[in-house]
Order: C-alpha cells, then sequence, then structure tokens
C-alpha cells in the first residue's frame, strides 16, 4: 500500500504517518523504486493501534511503551496494565480538575444578573481569584 492507501485504511492522515515515521515511533517503510513508501499488513495494524491508543488519550510517551509492548510477545503484561493504570489515574484528576472548574464557573454565572449593569462576578473572579 501506498501512503494514501496506508491512510484511507487506518483513518491516519498521511501527514502523521510521515510524522511517526520522522520521530520512530514506526518502523521505516520500505520504498519503491521511485522512492515511495510501501506499507504492509503489520504496519497498517502498528497505525491502527496508534491512533487508538491517540483516541484514548495516551501520550505519544506512553504509546511508544505501549507499541514496544505490543511488539514483544513475551511482555508481561503487567507493565501494560501499570501504564494503563497511570493513564486511567491521570484522567481521573483532569474530570475532577474540569468539574470543579465547570461548578465554579455555573456558580459564578448563576450569581451574574446578566443585565445591563457593569457589576459581574465572573470578571471579579477572574480579576481577583480566590488564594
Amino acid at each position: 500500500m501506498n501512503i494514501g492507501q496506508a491512510s484511507k485504511a487506518t483513518g491516519v492522515s498521511a501527514k502523521m504517518i510521515r510524522y511517526y515515521d520522522e520521530i520512530g515511533l514506526v518502523r521505516p517503510a520500505s520504498r519503491t523504486d521511485a522512492n515511495y513508501r510501501e506499507y504492509d499488513h503489520r504496519e497498517i495494524n502498528e497505525l491502527r493501534f496508534i491512533k487508538r491508543g491517540r483516541s484514548l488519550g495516551f501520550s505519544m510517551v506512553e504509546i511508544t511503551q505501549l507499541l514496544a509492548l505490543w511488539r514483544d510477545r513475551e511482555r508481561p503484561s503487567r507493565e501494560v496494565k501499570a501504564i494503563a493504570d497511570r493513564h486511567v489515574a491521570d484522567l481521573d484528576a483532569r474530570i475532577t480538575e474540569m468539574q470543579a472548574m465547570a461548578d465554579t464557573l455555573r456558580h459564578l454565572s448563576h450569581c451574574c444578573a446578566g443585565d445591563g449593569r457593569p457589576d459581574c462576578p465572573i470578571l471579579t473572579d477572574l480579576a481577583d481569584p480566590p488564594h
């Protein structure tokens, strides 16, 4: 498959495929005599793996680690689980932070009259946040 076909088959843009190749995330694709990249079944699966990892919010470092573990048929699953568990903990922390932000903004919006007067608790809070 050429890069356009690989992109279509995986949902990963050609630009990102080139980037993954450039940073060494994927193994270098074989080249035709005209120097075009060619992708085989293994490389297509790796690109799908990366795309799925990104859709789950894994960082590039985590995906690099997971991809190395996926390629290693002798890997201990505890290493994979540890990466996933750390990622879940990070997601949970970010969700908690975002929920607190939403709660604060919801409260400030409720307190704002939203009328023609200049008084606005939202702007007051932004100018002098609590310490």
